[in-house]
């Protein structure tokens, strides 16, 4: 037969050949998410997405009983004094080492003034638009930070995602900077806006001072600090600058309760991905939260979106795409492959 011709030995197709199996790699070449990439996810589905609904529930919560700012921010902050029993557990001090005690403090001072100024934006102006102004100035002052104090670069890649994003929200909230009102609704809409960009200036000074502290059980530690820091400023300022309102409508507690819950999540989950990613990028991946607000704005408040929102949302989405692939890389082996 040919087959076995010693001119023409070729092999026997007639007879099914066994199917071939890939090679497993062993556990410790398997390629995993590096750092960069978990810290970018984090910030997006555990940061970004949540803190989208906190500032249009916070709204409703003011139409519904003109709940004030401070409060609002008293409910939260009572959400993260029950990390003090796990750091009891834990055999940690509440406070911190005391070496970095005073950074600890700061770091949460920083994020009452953030969270503060937040609050009171969207009392003033649509929620979209003040989580526009104060997303866009956390990222653009926390690149600007890192560059002068921890000179920390980036690739040409993410300053492209980082003006795109910047580009988005000018087109985003530029329309309406310039249609303000005068007399007293003007001044009071653009009270809100300097304060949404104060929030996102003392964020970027608080994700910078958090990258300083390293010590076990830090992520706790500053949540806790947060609630009681935001406690002891919130209760006198409540009764010295607004008026206390206990609501008695659920609707105003289902959003008190929501944003509570939600703003936790987004505050450990930002809180770890600025350890492993740059706090710029965070930032920018967290303009998702406007897109989120955006589209609640509208189907939830019944309030307009322009087709200037929608064109600068579209905007940043592609540039969190951008910043996203860009840093998407994995490690084996001990080596980060792109």
């Amino acid at each position: 037969m040919a087959g076995s011709h010693p001119y023409f030995n070729l092999p026997d197709f007639t007879q099914p050949s066994p199917p071939s199996t890939p090679p497993s790699l062993p556990s410790h070449q398997r390629c995993r998410p590096s750092d960069a990439t978990k810290g970018l996810l984090v910030a997006l589905l555990g940061g970004g997405l949540p803190a989208g609904f906190v500032g249009p529930f916070s709204r409703m919560a003011y139409q519904a009983s003109h709940f004030p700012s401070l409060e609002l921010l008293i409910c939260r902050c009572l959400f993260h004094l029950p990390i003090a029993l796990l750091l009891k557990l834990r055999g940690d001090p509440l406070l911190g080492p005391p070496e970095v005690r005073a950074r600890a403090c700061l770091h949460a001072l920083l994020n009452v003034l953030s969270i503060g100024c937040a609050y009171s934006a969207v009392q003033v102006v649509p929620a979209g638009n003040a989580a526009t102004v104060r997303k866009g100035s956390s990222t653009m002052c926390s690149a600007l930070l890192a560059l002068c104090l921890e000179s920390q670069g980036l690739s040409g890649y993410d300053w492209c995602g980082l003006l795109g994003s910047t580009l988005g929200l000018i087109i985003i909230v530029g329309p309406g900077l310039g249609t303000l009102q005068e007399g007293t609704t003007g001044l009071y809409t653009a009270l809100g806006y300097v304060l949404a960009f104060l929030g996102g200036l003392a964020l970027s000074l608080g994700l910078l001072v958090y990258r300083s502290l390293d010590f076990p059980s830090c992520l706790l530690t500053v949540a806790f600090l947060f609630g009681l820091v935001g406690l002891v400023g919130s209760v006198p300022g409540l009764f010295v600058l607004q008026t206390p309102v206990l609501p008695n409508d659920p609707l105003s507690w289902s959003c008190v309760g929501a944003v509570g819950i939600l703003a936790l999540v987004s505050f450990v989950c930002v809180s770890y991905a600025v350890t492993k990613v740059h706090p710029a990028l965070v930032c920018a991946v967290l303009h998702s939260e406007v897109v989120v607000a955006l589209m609640l704005q509208y189907y939830v408040l019944y309030e307009t979106v322009a087709p200037s929102d929608i064109m600068g949302a579209g905007v940043v989405l592609g540039s969190i795409a951008i910043i996203t692939a860009q840093n998407l890389s994995c490690e084996k082996e001990g080596q980060v492959e792109e």
